[in-house]
């Protein structure tokens, strides 16, 4: 079986969540650049 004990328990929970963390940072990553692309387009188009 597993280790359950209280330290390894929450050594994974940790683990997940600066995962969990890490894709999350990937997401907001591309939406900005992908908002600051579209920021760059509207103020070619405007001129």
């Amino acid at each position: 079986m597993g280790d359950r004990s209280p330290k390894s328990t929450q050594k994974k929970a940790s683990q997940k969540q600066s995962k969990s963390d890490g894709v999350n940072q990937q997401k907001q990553a591309l939406i900005n650049a992908q908002q600051a692309t579209k920021a760059k387009i509207a103020a070619n188009k405007k001129k």
